[in-house]
């Protein structure tokens, strides 16, 4: 049991996301799939502090 209401929201979904319109941002779309960096990229990552933090835990074998 329960299965119909489950049902019932995937088909309202993808009626949503069928008959929706929206504008798509080409542009932005093309720069993503592209690699080219946008304003948000930074070169370092806020992870690096974490694993830095961690670094001397490792077990290095060489």
């Amino acid at each position: 049991m329960g299965r119909g209401r489950a049902k019932a929201k995937q088909t309202k979904v993808a009626r949503d996301l069928k008959y929706r319109t929206h504008e798509t941002d080409f542009s932005a779309l093309a720069q993503e799939l592209h690699g080219s960096p946008g304003p948000k990229q930074t070169d370092s990552s806020p992870d690096d502090e974490v694993y830095d933090d961690y670094a001397d835990y490792s077990d290095s074998r060489d």
